[in-house]
This record gives structure tokens, C-alpha cells and sequence, in this order.
């Protein structure tokens, strides 16, 4: 059975993430708040941003710039999109 958490994004209760997205406080605080859905949303689009922007993942600056968008894209706050992307047609 999977776990369910109150997701942050959505405002309402999701499936939950198996594990910790990544280590220390910042992962399980990820875990606990955040739904699958919306993490797996969260990486296609910073899949986006490294591509469309040119990011080296090596560069402090970098690591911090995509944190920064991955908090306000969690909190439904703007953040920065890729230029010149037009989602598919369903």
C-alpha cells in the first residue's frame, strides 16, 4: 500500500514519495509534504531548465538557482520556465 501526504502543491492528499528525493532535512522534508505526482512534474521541468538554459550542474550557482525554482515551483509560486517551449497538444 502506498503512502499518502498532504501535497503542498495540490493542497490535498496524494500518494507519496517511496523515499527521501535527495539527503539531509531538505529530503524528508520533500517526503513528507510533497506528492509523486508533483515531484515527478518538478523534474521534467528542471529537465527543462538545464536544457533549455545551458546549466552546468558543477557550478555552485547553478545548484542554487534550481533549488530556488524547485521551492517556488512547490509552493506555487512563479518560477522561471524555458523559453520558447510549447507543451504538446493533447
Amino acid at each position: 500500500m502506498s503512502r499518502t501526504v498532504f501535497c503542498r502543491k495540490y493542497q490535498k492528499e496524494m500518494e507519496g514519495l517511496d523515499f527521501p528525493p535527495m539527503p539531509g532535512a531538505k529530503g524528508q522534508e520533500i517526503m513528507e509534504t510533497v506528492s509523486r505526482q508533483a515531484w515527478e512534474e518538478w523534474q521534467n521541468q528542471q529537465t527543462m531548465l538545464i536544457n533549455e538554459k545551458h546549466l552546468n550542474l558543477m557550478e555552485p550557482t547553478t545548484r542554487k538557482y534550481l533549488q530556488a525554482q524547485m521551492e517556488r515551483f512547490l509552493n506555487n509560486e512563479p518560477f522561471d520556465q524555458a523559453e520558447g517551449y510549447v507543451p504538446p497538444e493533447k
